[in-house]
């Protein structure tokens, strides 16, 4: 009875040491994936603002905007390696005197990505706005365990992806976070025709090019590669084809995401440290250690029914007649 107990225990305890393995090599790459199922709301705030109406053509200064960005995963369109978000934002004028809650803009998107990196793939109807255009580099998120280097993610302003730069390591509400600035100047991503008048130029209908200046920044939780914050200081003006100059401001201003927004952001990435944290540390520590003990005490008992054997054998041997 010993020996076959002590057999069970040893085999348990392989399975426990082989588990262990699993949990450390091959789980991690199996279950730490970006969500199919995903939804989440992030505001930004900005303040100062200044924007062309579309219903007035004029240029109204000092505005109050507010951006609301809502992602929701297409789990049907999603597969073990792939996952598909849509994304819509939608802009509003909060000021009191600029008629409280009028909506300034809507622009949408939907991107396909790996599971694992971020990386953008060209499948699955995604789009910006109607717009089939080729998406390359990172999408809504960097990659899990994201390095301390340079990143090309996406842009879609300028439809194609900018570089986004590690400038250091910083926190956010306690959360240790990696900290990338984007910078684009006076990067040309369009044209707008419009009445020559609105732009002081003698020509009753005029064609100028649409220019992007930014400079934006983004806190990643490096774990992760969760964005839990960003200031996005953005000027998208018309420009004087002859002289150069800024012949109307589009949009100028500074949006950041609100404290609600950072918190939500924190309590989604904390929850993941924690899931990833008993599957690639936890998971394997106990299985490994739970493994050790069950071997030990398996082959102790083996051992020890062994010898009980020899005893009894010796003590049963026929005593010699001299």
């Amino acid at each position: 009875m010993r020996r076959g107990l002590g057999v069970t225990l040893t085999g348990l305890g392989a399975f426990f040491i082989v588990l262990a393995v699993l949990f450390r090599f091959y789980l991690p790459g199996q279950i730490i994936k970006f969500p199919l199922n995903e939804y989440s709301v992030n505001t930004l705030i900005g303040h100062d603002m200044t924007y062309l109406s579309s219903s007035t053509g004029l240029e109204v200064s000092g505005a109050t905007l507010r951006a609301v960005s809502t992602v929701q995963g297409d789990v049907a369109a999603g597969s073990s390696s792939t996952a598909v978000w849509n994304q819509q934002v939608y802009t509003f004028d909060i000021t009191t005197s600029n008629n409280p809650g009028a909506l300034l803009s809507h622009t949408s998107q939907r991107q396909a990505f790996n599971r694992r990196t971020g990386v953008l793939e060209n499948c699955c109807g995604a789009e910006v706005g109607k717009k089939k255009v080729h998406e390359s580099g990172q999408g809504f998120l960097f990659p899990f365990n994201t390095k301390k280097q340079s990143y090309q993610v996406f842009n879609t302003t300028t439809d194609k992806p900018e570089t986004y730069r590690y400038m250091g390591t910083t926190t956010v509400a306690g959360d240790t976070v990696y900290r990338f600035t984007e910078v684009i100047n006076n990067q040309q991503i369009g044209t707008q025709t419009l009445p020559g008048s609105l732009v002081g130029i003698k020509q009753t209908s005029v064609t100028l090019p649409e220019v992007l200046t930014a400079n934006d920044t983004f806190y990643i939780d490096p774990v992760t590669g969760v964005p839990v914050k960003a200031v996005q200081d953005d000027k998208i003006t018309l420009q004087n084809p002859t002289t150069g100059a800024t012949a109307l401001v589009l949009e100028s201003g500074t949006l950041t995401s609100t404290q609600q927004s950072i918190n939500a952001s924190l309590r989604t990435v904390k929850s993941a440290h924690l899931a990833i944290t008993l599957i690639q540390t936890i998971g394997p520590l106990v299985a490994g250690l739970v493994g050790l003990i069950l071997l030990i005490f398996g082959v102790l008992l083996v051992l020890s029914a062994a010898d009980a054997e020899d005893y009894y054998e010796d003590e049963e041997e026929p005593v010699g007649v001299a």
